[in-house]
């Protein structure tokens, strides 16, 4: 039996069963399983989770009672099987139908007959896919095309229209690359560039920021680098550092970050101040304070105070010192679906609305840190106006004081940044 495809069958299971993240998951089964290629394991987990919708409408219809009626075992070795036919080039279709009936006469026996029959049917039925009428029915061929949550689909249907939600589907099911930050305080990005050439790793520089390198590979190896430990870069999104640089600290100024964790827009403003100032860096979460702390250490970075505070209070002792606040919100995460596709398949009932309250309480506390003539920045990794622009549209109706400077909405494009939100408002003297 092939012990990849068993990983792979361990991690769907639990994730099934328990609704755990990926990554978790697979992080502890490989290290417990020690498959032969965990490269091919991680492809198949995160090719059926890229592609679940489409695989589940798929079972539903080669099943006779329906997707509802096949249990968590069969259902997972269902998922595995079609996506090795659908959408891994280098299984062949009958190595995909051979090896999954194989598990499945070690794992569920009598069983077997059942996944074989559902597997040979499906390459029956995928020369003439039975999608939903995309005329009749836009969002439900969307949905099961590019396998989103119907909900995601209609939101930006009615946000962005057809071409550009149909854009947005793709360009988030693409693979993104993986990009990195240069530590100004260690060395410079042409130095870093051509440290990690030397080491192996291919790279270009980042279109955006000065300080930004990415990588045509996905990092295999990269953090076990000697230029990793050393600290001399830290891997962020080139979206998030824009919105550092778009708040752009200046040396020797004081900083609040109110949802800080796990650090990058904190350690990319320290750098860019030198490492002179204060910043004081909040988040809700105690375990995640030691991964800002543990990061300024590797950055050597000493001007980063962390503490655990709710960021939808006001800590009494900072208000009105910060000459720049930044407040990157809890969102919906739709900007960020190519690194993270568990949230392609999550169910938000109400579209953001209750989260959006959420974001605007936390705006209306972190502005009250801002001093006269200071600078607030507000910004989501998601694509939905109701947690972007509504909650700055009504956080300035009620907050006079601030005016709008800039504000930008970054959509996901192949090899560029993720999707992301920034708006950046001053207070008026």
């Amino acid at each position: 039996m092939n012990d990849n495809r068993k990983t792979a069958y361990r991690v769907l299971l639990e994730m099934e069963k328990e609704n755990s993240y990926s990554n978790i998951v697979l992080n502890r089964i490989l290290v417990f399983d020690n498959p032969e290629s965990p490269a091919f394991v991680r492809e198949m987990v995160y090719a059926v989770t890229e592609n679940r919708i489409f695989i589940d409408y798929a079972i539903d219809r080669l099943v006779t009672k329906g997707i509802k009626s096949v249990k968590p075992q069969p259902l997972c070795l269902l998922r595995l099987g079609i996506c090795q036919i659908e959408f891994m080039n280098s299984v062949p279709d009958y190595a995909a139908v051979s090896e999954t009936v194989k598990l499945a006469r070690r794992i569920i026996p009598g069983r077997d007959g059942f996944i074989n029959g559902v597997l040979r049917n499906y390459l029956k039925m995928r020369e003439n896919f039975p999608y939903p009428d995309k005329e009749k029915d836009a969002a439900g061929y969307l949905s099961v095309r590019y396998s989103y949550a119907r909900w995601i689909v209609e939101m930006w249907l009615d946000q962005y229209g057809l071409d550009k939600t149909e854009h947005l589907l793709k360009e988030g099911n693409e693979t993104p690359p993986l990009f990195i930050r240069t530590n100004t305080l260690k060395t410079t990005t042409e130095k870093l560039t051509e440290d990690l050439k030397n080491a192996g790793f291919p790279v270009w520089p980042g279109e955006n920021s000065a300080r930004g390198v990415s990588l045509k590979v996905k990092g295999s190896g990269l953090l076990d680098s000697k230029l990793f430990s050393e600290g001399h870069f830290s891997v962020q999104d080139e979206a998030s550092l824009m919105a550092a640089e778009l708040l752009n600290p200046k040396p020797g100024e004081t900083v609040v970050d109110v949802c800080a964790a796990p650090g990058g827009k904190s350690f990319a403003m320290a750098e860019m101040m030198k490492n002179t100032g204060i910043i004081y860096a909040l988040d809700i979460h105690h375990h995640k304070i030691d991964l800002i702390d543990k990061g300024a250490q590797r950055l050597g970075i000493d001007i980063i105070r962390s503490s655990v505070f709710d960021s939808e209070r006001i800590r009494e002792d900072l208000r009105g010192k910060g000459d720049c606040v930044l407040a990157d919100v809890p969102c919906t995460g739709l900007g960020v679906v190519r690194r993270k596709p568990e949230i392609k398949l999550r169910d938000v009932a109400d579209r953001g609305k209750s989260l959006a309250q959420k974001q605007l309480r936390i705006l209306k506390s972190a502005s009250a840190y801002v001093k006269t003539g200071g600078k607030l920045l507000y910004s989501t990794c998601t694509l939905n106006r109701l947690e972007n622009a509504d909650v700055v549209g009504e956080f300035l109706r009620k907050s006079r004081e601030f005016e709008l400077v800039d504000t930008k909405q970054l959509l996901p494009e192949k090899d560029g940044p993720d999707g992301f939100f920034m708006a950046l408002m001053r207070k008026r003297i």
